[in-house]
């Protein structure tokens, strides 16, 4: 028996056809339970006209996924199921991805990840090419390269499948902005690091909105710089105990966002060169950063050719760097204290 979790906050305008997508991939005995977190408009009720089980939470000063997920998990202990899969409420789910995913984490006892991809809406300008692009080599590329090598990849929020004693046993209650980073890092250093399902696969879209769009990002942006400076602090712990497959995501997590990674980059070049030029000293930092900053341009561009053509189409790679040096008005706000700091909901309004 499995248990269908979908954390919910004000999500009234889709999250009927959300239920009733799911509930077609549903097996005798298998729950689907909504929980309504803090909602402010008619979630609940249309949840359940669906056919979703629905319970209600209202808790204004503990905010966020986490806390909704654990509400529903400690609900489901009175009946416990074999497996727990977690679908955002703004999602859409491949014939047989449930069956899938939960195949998968019933034969491995680990959590099972389904390829989770956003798509940018029908007129969408460049920002949107770009981050769905970039959403593509984070939860498709650099997953299933990890899953290639035999180490665990990173949880991505929607599409999860969890055995019970490892949902049951997981810390959910906190306000992380990056609650599924932070959860699937946790989970490879106790040894149980979630497993690729490419063939499960999970859509959704971004924001309509620019605000959204833009709110979204920054939330991930900052959850994740956040994530880093966990990761740092487990990395000597994953080395000393031998456990490669949570070392391995410990360091991609250290990976920054890409727009980040270009600054980095670019700023470590040009600081080489012009101490190397300037002050006559060896070459040696300044081919360290050259050699850098190729690498990430070759395999940005086999990326971009391999699966990406279609997403970011080849006259639009002559904007995306003026993209980016927009985009890098970020940093420096985060920088100076300008955050997100708690959870906000992403604004998917369809314009009117």
């Amino acid at each position: 028996m499995a248990a269908i979790l979908v954390p919910a906050h004000d999500e009234a305008e889709g999250i009927a056809a959300t239920i009733r997508g799911l509930r077609e991939q549903l097996r005798p005995g298998d729950r689907l339970l909504v929980v309504a977190d803090n909602c402010t408009d008619d979630t609940a009720r249309l949840a359940r006209d669906a056919g979703a089980e629905v319970m209600e939470r209202h808790d204004p000063s503990r905010r966020g996924k986490g806390f909704a997920l654990d509400f529903g998990v400690r609900d489901l202990a009175a009946a416990p199921p074999e497996v727990v899969v977690i679908v955002d409420a703004d999602c859409t789910l491949e014939p047989g991805c449930i069956d899938r995913l939960v195949a998968r984490a019933s034969a491995t006892q680990r959590p099972a990840q389904g390829l989770y991809l956003m798509s940018a809406p029908a007129g969408s300008g460049l920002n949107l090419q770009v981050a769905e692009f970039a959403f593509l080599v984070k939860n498709r590329v650099r997953a299933a390269g990890l899953h290639r090598l035999g180490f665990p990849c990173h949880l991505t929020g929607s599409g999860m499948a969890f055995p019970w004693a490892v949902i049951r046993d997981a810390h959910l209650a906190h306000a992380s902005l990056v609650e599924d980073m932070k959860l699937g890092l946790d989970l490879a250093l106790a040894g149980r690091g979630a497993e690729f399902c490419e063939d499960a696969r999970i859509d959704s879209h971004f924001p309509f909105s620019q605000a959204g769009a833009s709110s979204q990002r920054r939330r991930w942006e900052e959850g994740h710089l956040g994530m880093i400076a966990q990761a740092l602090r487990s990395l000597p712990a994953a080395v000393r105990s031998g456990n490669t497959g949570a070392a391995a995501l410990v360091l991609d997590v250290l990976v920054p966002p890409i727009t980040l990674l270009v600054l980095l980059l670019g700023a470590a070049f040009v600081v080489t060169a012009v101490a190397t030029y300037a002050l006559s000293l060896a070459p040696f930092a300044l081919a360290v950063s050259t050699l850098g900053l190729a690498l990430f341009g070759i395999s940005a561009l086999v990326a971009w050719t391999a699966f990406g053509r279609k997403v970011l189409p080849p006259m639009s790679l002559l904007r995306v760097f003026p993209y980016v040096l927009r985009k890098l008005a970020l940093y420096p706000r985060l920088a100076l204290g300008s955050r997100v700091g708690t959870w906000i909901r992403t604004d998917r309004r369809r314009p009117d």
